[in-house]
């Protein structure tokens, strides 16, 4: 993954090459469908080059969705003071609404109910920072609730981009900002 606090600005270009690379190509086709020599030849690398970096198209891509990563846990956590128990913090709002350009590469990587490679990055990233903030508030429940927002917020946005859900992405913003709202309250 990317982010290493003192990688080389060599590496960090091909990798954010790559990310664009692939990026592109999803726009083009379905996920599936894309190779790494597409992949390489637009980026301009070798595929040696690839390897080095990544161990297939998986890896690339979840390096390249970590940014929907940071987005939603950021979104999540964008308010202070009492919540609006009823409308998603604008962070969340223009979150599920910024979605649409790559929710191809999502749904290929994040499965109904909230599993796949890029829901078990979600999870974990978002678990942490919720067992951070209630642990921080002194809440007792802290584990228990963490593991909660993270599982409805990875499920609900899973199967909100396979269209099991239909909502607008401000609907469906405020219909998970309600849920998690209330997992918080209930403890």
């Amino acid at each position: 993954m990317s982010g290493a606090p003192h990688e080389d600005p060599r590496a960090a270009r091909t990798r954010a090459r790559l990310r664009a690379a692939l990026l592109a190509e999803c726009a083009e086709r379905p996920p599936a469908e894309v190779a790494v020599a597409a992949l390489v030849r637009r980026a301009g690398v070798g595929r040696a080059t690839f390897y080095v970096h990544y161990d297939g198209i998986e890896a690339l891509a979840i390096d390249a969705c970590a940014d929907v990563v940071r987005q939603a846990v950021d979104a999540l956590h964008a308010w202070r003071g009492r919540p609006d128990p009823v409308h998603a913090p604008p962070a969340l709002r223009e979150f599920f609404t910024g979605l649409s350009p790559h929710a191809a590469l999502y749904r290929s990587l994040l499965a109904p109910g909230g599993g796949g490679p890029l829901g078990r990055v979600l999870h974990r990233d978002l678990r942490a920072r919720s067992l951070e903030e209630r642990e921080l508030a002194g809440a007792a429940d802290a584990p228990l609730v963490a593991s909660a927002v993270a599982a409805t917020f990875a499920g609900v946005l899973a199967d909100w981009l396979h269209g099991l859900l239909r909502a607008a992405p401000e609907e469906v913003a405020d219909q998970v900002w309600q849920l998690l709202v209330a997992l918080h309250r209930s403890r």
